[in-house]
């Protein structure tokens, strides 16, 4: 992809970044698009051709549902709250400072007004996530959380924030680094971003902002997004399916709203819709992990092998297990004879 070419703007465990043009390549040009699990928007972003018809997109959790609710309707306040350095005693006291939004029922005001966010959360969110080392930002399973006195002490195990070292592998810029489009040190975030005329919202955030103006964006379960009324009521629709891990993988990552049992139901739905001709449909996990039994259906699995990272340290597990990455392609993908090559002929 080039440069120009809207990229996700956090890292994302288990993103799909490396695998978006075979994807789309299966998918082929379809005016109905539905992604249940959203994360750092990866796939969408990597569309051939940028927005198009109806594009739906829906996550559980509620700080990226909010962070891309305030990418697409503040932009420029949100890169604000992100435009930080990284500094420890900041990524422990915001850690926690997140957390308590969450627990004050936040992503119920996402649910009840369509115009709520809080570009703080998602600047504040985004840098966090940037910056920390390995999974488990914003979970809420650690054991450290502020007594009586407001002092971060260890303790309360199962609800606190874990405490560790910020992420320093990038000379100390943290997401400054991490966001699209960003340039050396030094020259300034403006400089470096050109203003895309989208309605006066120029800035770093420009690009990810206008490429959001049209996209739907749902917070909640994700069989909400995979009725008829959203997917094969719109004609031929493309569902791209990546969600948690199941227990049997063997991960290592520490989701904030997930259950093991997850990847199982997706799998179920997906085998009971794999033959609708309106659906093309791209179900994301381990080989090993259940999913293989979509082949003896007329499904047609693609192996790769996703970027290394925290997973590829420590014992092994994560290097091993970024190669056993698959998607599987619905029988009604386009195959290698009714690919559409032009859809790749221009990039926006």
């Amino acid at each position: 992809m080039p440069e120009s070419y809207p990229r996700a703007p956090f890292p994302w465990f288990g993103g799909k970044s490396r695998v978006v043009d075979v994807v789309w390549e299966r998918f082929g040009d379809v005016r109905n698009y539905v992604e249940p699990f959203f994360g750092s928007g990866a796939v969408l972003l990597g569309r051939p051709g940028g927005a198009q018809g109806t594009e739906t997109v829906n996550d559980l959790d509620g700080f990226v549902a909010n962070f891309w609710r305030a990418v697409a309707l503040s932009p420029a306040e949100t890169w604000e709250w992100a435009d930080s350095p990284v500094n420890e005693a900041d990524l422990h006291a915001r850690h926690v400072w997140l957390i308590q939004q969450m627990d004050d029922g936040f992503t119920d005001r996402l649910m009840g007004d369509p115009d709520f966010h809080d570009a703080k959360i998602a600047g504040w969110w985004v840098w966090g996530l940037c910056a920390w080392i390995g999974s488990g930002w914003c979970s809420g399973g650690g054991p450290w959380w502020p007594d009586a006195d407001g002092k971060l002490a260890n303790g309360n195990a199962g609800r606190g924030v874990n405490r560790q070292m910020p992420h320093l592998g990038d000379a100390g810029r943290g997401v400054n680094r991490q966001m699209p489009h960003l340039g050396d040190a030094g020259q300034g975030v403006n400089r470096q971003m050109p203003h895309i005329g989208n309605a006066g919202r120029g800035g770093p955030m420009a690009d990810l902002a206008e490429r959001m103006r049209h996209v739907r964006v749902a917070c909640g379960d994700w069989g909400r997004v995979l009725g008829d009324s959203v997917t094969s009521r719109h004609g031929t629709t493309a569902v791209f399916l990546d969600p948690p891990y199941s227990d049997e993988a063997g991960h290592q990552i520490s989701y904030r709203t997930t259950s093991g049992t997850v990847a199982h139901d997706v799998r179920d739905w997906a085998l009971a819709n794999g033959d609708n001709p309106l659906l093309r449909i791209a179900l994301c996990g381990y080989a090993g992990e259940g999913h293989d039994v979509l082949v003896s259906l007329g499904w047609t699995a693609h192996g790769w092998k996703a970027k290394g990272g925290y997973g590829s340290q420590g014992d092994g597990a994560g290097r091993a297990n970024a190669a056993r990455e698959t998607v599987w392609f619905s029988p009604h993908c386009l195959d290698a004879a009714h690919s559409q090559p032009e859809l790749f002929a221009v990039r926006p």
